[in-house]
């Protein structure tokens, strides 16, 4: 059965505690690679989704190059388990994806940057993420089948982490904080001004 369902927990670190982590995880993890990401948001600016009200997370992403539809359902938050959709793309189509999302109708965003180095570590993938001139957070997540137990998943992941002494956002420290970055680090974006092969010109995509 496939993996669909994501439980994950996030947390904010600051610049000393990425730099250890980093040493750690390339000593005792399994790395994964870096991804270095630029995504739209556009649930942000739906009726009825927002921030904190969220149930349905509607993006585009492109990921080193690679563009990629994806809808992740559920309450989110600091601790969070949704279902996962996704459906990949060519490299080079990202600027068509806008364009298809604005002909149905979504036309603005929140347009976000981000740098992360990928590990593993005790059968759980952790992302160590830098907002770019801004801050950094990790996330730490496991992906399960829908007949898995999401209960006991959450319980390992929260062992781990606690290990590596990191601290889960709550709820509201987490909305705080992705209304934090929307205000200072990430920039909205607006189909009423866009241009032609906008991203690829951009950023190469």
């Amino acid at each position: 059965m496939e993996k669909t369902v994501e439980v994950e927990l996030r947390g904010l670190i600051d610049r000393e505690k990425y730099s250890d982590l980093l040493k750690f995880f390339r000593k005792n993890g399994i790395a994964k690679g870096t991804k270095n990401r630029i995504l739209i948001d556009y649930s942000t600016f739906l009726k009825d989704e927002g921030v904190r009200e969220r149930k349905k997370d509607i993006r585009l992403r492109v990921t080193n190059g690679i563009p990629e539809i994806i809808i992740k359902l559920g309450n989110w938050g600091g601790s969070e388990h949704r279902k996962e959709l996704s459906v990949l793309a060519s490299k080079g189509e990202f600027d068509k994806l806008v364009q298809i999302y604005a002909a149905l109708g979504l036309t603005k965003g929140v347009l976000c940057i981000r740098n992360t180095e990928v590990f593993m570590y005790k059968g759980i993938e952790f992302a160590l993420v830098e907002v770019p001139g801004h801050s950094y957070y990790f996330e730490a997540e496991k992906m399960l089948t829908e007949k898995d137990d999401v209960i006991q998943a959450k319980k390992e992941v929260e062992s781990v982490i606690a290990g590596l002494k990191l601290h889960p956002f709550t709820d509201e420290e987490f909305y705080k904080y992705i209304e934090k970055l929307n205000v200072e680090a990430n920039e909205i974006f607006d189909y009423s001004t866009y241009k032609d092969n906008y991203f690829r010109d951009r950023f190469n995509l």
